[in-house]
């Protein structure tokens, strides 16, 4: 009865995924971004310029720009173009997805499963805030890209959602869509952020399953991530990635970097007010 309820969405998404994908209007800014980015000769006239076609995602990097943490010499700047250059194009990438995906979480198409949606979304702006702090501590991995590797670890879960509004099947049909979430999120997620062209080692972070254990320093983005996911509170009851780890160790990593929780607490505010607020 499961398969025949998932095959046609699955069917359907297979099929965009090998073709023109059905991204949600809102990450079509973000898609050029992402274009406008992957030029190896595009400069930050170029990008402003790409940035600047959602006011949203401009007036997020002008703030972003001017926030404690990109702006310590006190100076407030106005224009796009030297924000930007203040940022660092990775950062673009990141707020541009990040405004995106939350701009979808509001969409009518999210409503039926307002609750499941805001509650994933908290979980990866908690992942993403501690994988920066944990990156920053370690100096082995961008925090950048660790805080981006944070916000669309998820991605396949807020797609699955978007799609899933306009099935019948799933309307009302709570147990049926975390069915549908806990069997096909990663494999779509990762799919997804190839076509949005993220580097490889974003999307191989994804796979924090193949983490070797009891590491004893993290040392690339998919450990960090990995770690990041252990002290994140409010996991979803659907993402089950210590369902096969030891206790006893899944407690001594905790331990270990228990003391980044309250670091974090000032970056988990800051992404939401930035990014999010």
């Amino acid at each position: 009865m499961a398969e025949n309820i998932h095959f046609r969405i699955l069917e359907d998404i297979a099929h965009d995924l090998s073709g023109d994908v059905n991204f949600p209007t809102c990450l079509d800014a973000a898609v050029l971004v992402r274009n406008t980015l992957k030029d190896p000769f595009a400069n930050i006239e170029r990008v402003a310029q790409a940035v600047g076609v959602e006011p949203l995602i401009s007036s997020k990097l002008l703030r972003l720009a001017n926030s404690v943490a990109y702006n310590r010499s006190g100076q407030t700047i106005s224009d796009l173009t030297t924000g930007i250059g203040r940022l660092g194009f990775e950062v673009v990438r990141t707020t541009s997805l990040a405004v995106a995906m939350d701009q979808m979480l509001k969409s009518r198409h999210l409503a039926a499963y307002d609750q499941l949606a805001r509650r994933t979304w908290e979980y990866s702006i908690q992942v993403a805030a501690i994988g920066r702090v944990l990156a920053r501590r370690l100096g082995r991995v961008s925090p950048d890209e660790a805080m981006l590797a944070g916000l669309v670890h998820k991605i396949g879960v807020f797609y699955l959602l978007y799609r899933a509004a306009e099935y019948p099947e799933y309307r009302n049909n709570e147990s049926g869509m975390i069915e549908l979430i806990e069997g096909w999120h990663e494999s779509i997620g990762e799919s997804l952020l190839h076509i949005l062209g993220l580097p490889e080692r974003i999307i191989d972070a994804l796979n924090t399953h193949k983490v070797q254990q009891a590491i004893e320093t993290p040392c690339s983005v998919r450990d960090v991530l990995y770690f990041a996911r252990l002290l994140a509170e409010d996991k979803p009851s659907w993402d089950s990635m210590q369902s096969t780890d030891d206790e006893a160790r899944t407690a001594s990593d905790r331990a270990r970097y228990a003391d980044l929780l309250e670091e974090a607490a000032e970056d988990i505010f800051e992404i939401r007010t930035v990014l999010v607020g």
